[in-house]
């Protein structure tokens, strides 16, 4: 009796640890070696530890769990815990985070992470919560510059006629058209083929997801414009984050947000590296595209485009952040 005493205890014991363990899905579409799949690693170690190994999470990277869209999808219908993707595929969903992707709006990294770490970034993640997902954390994927197969890029007429796969973000396809480009928004995980195969002729990111994605295989030319910036989300469904513990939604909050400081360090510290090897494999690279021009060409443009439909206020406050 009191062997099966004990079994049954040990039983119970077992199942109600099971039951009091976790395990939430973390999705993107960028390789598994990107910073931000790092960062994601990173993440589920802090969780762990945070929470005694009662909230744990699986890292699916590389479009395991579908493209960008369907990955957004999965996360508001609650069958993905947790997206990451670029900042404008949630603008669909939140129209106000169209400002985080003007042309020229932030003066360089340092203001971009004060504006994402401040109040502001804070008030913009909350829009989500309108489309059942709760904003985690503002992660980086940095600014963007423009590869392709035809030329040299230097001013906004070498972009005439080119055929350059953007995000579907409105500030970034109103800004190519102005340049003179034919602006292709298409799925990040269809990109390599689309270039290898010339259905576009050109793509813009930033260097390390140049580099990370293989983009210098299938490119002749880089162009450093640093027309945007650009910040990625994690975002989780907001029903799965609310029926977590208090102490649960604190360590996956504090968790996301120092992830975010671990991909941005690591950043910075590779992407002199990758362009290192871009050039190695011998892309030719411009460092000096005359940014000014396509910021006069395009800069009112499109942040009156913005302003007009959501005031002046996100915009105005980006700019006086210090």
């Amino acid at each position: 009796m009191r062997k099966q005493l004990l079994s049954l205890i040990v039983a119970g014991l077992t199942m109600a640890t099971a039951h009091a363990q976790t395990n939430l899905r973390f999705a993107n579409t960028l390789s598994a070696t990107d910073t931000h799949n790092v960062a994601a690693q990173h993440m589920a170690e802090l969780l762990k530890t945070k929470t005694g190994g009662k909230l744990t999470m699986s890292v699916h990277p590389a479009g395991e769990l579908g493209n960008d869209g369907a990955i957004l999808e999965g996360v508001r219908l609650g069958t993905i815990d947790i997206g990451l993707t670029g900042n404008p595929f949630f603008t669909q969903f939140a129209p106000r985070l169209n400002a985080m992707d003007l042309p020229f709006l932030f003066r360089d990294l340092n203001h971009a992470h004060k504006v994402m770490d401040s109040n502001i970034g804070t008030e913009l993640l909350s829009d989500l919560e309108k489309n059942r997902m709760k904003g985690l954390a503002f992660w980086e994927i940095g600014f963007r510059q423009i590869t392709n197969s035809k030329k040299p890029i230097v001013v906004p007429d070498d972009l005439k006629g080119i055929k350059i796969r953007t995000t579907p973000n409105k500030a970034h396809i109103e800004a190519f058209r102005i340049w003179g480009a034919n602006p292709t928004p298409m799925a990040f995980t269809e990109l390599y083929l689309a270039l290898k195969t010339g259905t576009v002729d050109a793509q813009e990111n930033p260097i390390n997801n140049i580099y990370a994605n293989r983009m210098f295989e299938v490119q002749k030319y880089l162009s450093f414009t640093n027309h945007a910036y650009t910040a990625s989300i994690a975002a989780m469904n907001l029903n799965r984050f609310n029926g977590l513990p208090a102490e649960h939604r604190k360590a996956l909050l504090e968790s996301a947000l120092e992830a975010a400081s671990f991909q941005r360090d690591l950043n910075a510290k590779q992407e002199g590296e990758n362009l290192a090897k871009i050039k190695a494999a011998g892309v030719q690279v411009n460092e000096k595209a005359d940014s000014p021009a396509f910021r006069k060409a395009a800069y009112d443009a499109v942040t009156k485009t913005y302003t007009d439909a959501h005031g002046l206020d996100i915009v105005n406050r980006i700019l006086a952040t210090k």
